[in-house]
């Protein structure tokens, strides 16, 4: 099992934190998930699917229940930068001497601040005051906390809280079957809707459910062994061997108890099967930046990227609140109004108007970035 080599690789290893303590890769990879989704709230996706739809776009939009798309990978990469982030910011407040309770208290706030910030998006989206806990940021409020309490253990402890909580998901949906909610992998109808009766009386529309928060806790989780890894005092060619390694081997393992019907990949209930090929994918991904930008030192157009993922939270909490409900309308009042008098056609139009919504929220974050103002929670 991935997690299993990863724990070969780093007994025994020691931690130094670096003196800058940042990656620029994980800076990089955070604004890259940033401005892809910043182009779905821009409706990019589906101005591309009006125009050309096909199989390539459909990457870009969830799996409807059994598989997995491009798309599906952008959840789980954001929890585990988030684990990988955390434990740099806590290794550095640690160098400068900041206690054990102030860190924690930090963090407990933190998560706090996220589960209200979740829930209050879905009071926004709603457009008036509603109790759901679907969003990434309270799942990831919930996450950050076990991952904190584990942030000191050793890679044994770290890899085998994951693996519990991969695999407490798959039992409880296998093991407690409840009147209507006897079908553990079947939407709607699975013991993670049978919870969401329970904690908001109603069941998502999409299959979402409220306790995938515990097998992707392993994401964060994993994010934390990553960044210990990462920061460690190993060489650059050990630290990619074992995250290369690692990914392959959850990729054959996630896939593996896919095809074996053992834990289909399903997204949107997190499966066992799901977690595992989502982690290997998001360890590759990660691999090829770190080797990319840390070791080879291409850096020349990280900057893109870079600007935006500095201010993560607050562009993501921008373009979900006023970016999609003001901001795609008011620029598409210009946008299509010229490009219209211009008689090109409508569906050319709205792809127009999607393009420069994505460019004035980069700019926005370029614009933050110059002026070094980073919104952090």
């Amino acid at each position: 099992m991935a997690p299993v080599i990863f724990l070969l690789f780093c007994t025994d290893m020691t931690t130094t934190l670096k003196p800058e303590g940042r990656l620029l890769s994980l800076d990089v990879m955070r604004g890259m998930i940033m401005i892809f989704l910043a182009a779905e709230s821009a409706n990019l996706y589906h101005a591309i699917e009006d125009l050309q739809p096909g199989v390539l776009i459909d990457q870009f939009f969830h799996h409807p229940w059994h598989g997995l798309r491009f798309w599906d990978l952008i959840q789980p990469a954001f929890m585990f930068m988030a684990g990988t982030a955390m434990y740099i910011a806590v290794e550095r407040k640690r160098s400068k001497g900041v206690s054990e309770r102030d860190n924690f208290k930090h963090i407990a706030i933190r998560s706090l601040k996220l589960f209200l910030l979740g829930t209050g998006l879905h009071c926004i989206y709603a457009g008036k005051l509603v109790w759901e806990l679907w969003n990434v940021l309270t799942q990831l409020s919930f996450t950050t906390l076990v991952a904190y309490f584990l942030i000191r253990r050793s890679f044994t402890v770290q890899i085998g809280a994951a693996l519990f909580m991969i695999i407490l998901n798959d039992v409880l949906y296998r093991t407690i079957l409840m009147p209507g909610f006897d079908q553990p992998f079947v939407q709607g109808h699975n013991f993670g809707a049978y919870m969401d009766t329970l904690f908001m009386g109603k069941i998502n529309n999409g299959g979402w459910v409220t306790i995938n928060c515990i097998p992707t806790a392993a994401h964060t989780i994993l994010g934390v062994t990553a960044g210990k890894l990462l920061m460690s005092s190993r060489s650059s060619a050990f630290k990619i061997k074992t995250l290369i390694i690692s990914g392959l081997i959850a990729l054959a393992l996630g896939y593996a108890v896919d095809l074996s019907g053992i834990s289909p990949i399903i997204k949107r209930i997190s499966t066992g099967g799901f977690v595992l090929t989502s982690l290997g994918y998001v360890t590759l991904i990660l691999a090829a930046l770190y080797w990319w930008i840390d070791i080879k030192d291409h850096k020349k157009y990280t900057w893109i990227a870079v600007v935006v993922g500095m201010n993560s939270i607050f562009i993501y909490i921008f373009f979900e609140t006023v970016g999609y409900q003001w901001v795609n309308g008011a620029v598409g009042i210009f946008v299509k109004g010229g490009l219209g008098f211009l008689s090109i056609p409508e569906n050319w139009q709205t792809l127009g108007s999607a393009i420069a919504v994505l460019l004035l929220e980069w700019y926005l974050c370029y614009w933050l970035y110059q002026k070094k103002i980073f919104f952090k929670l």
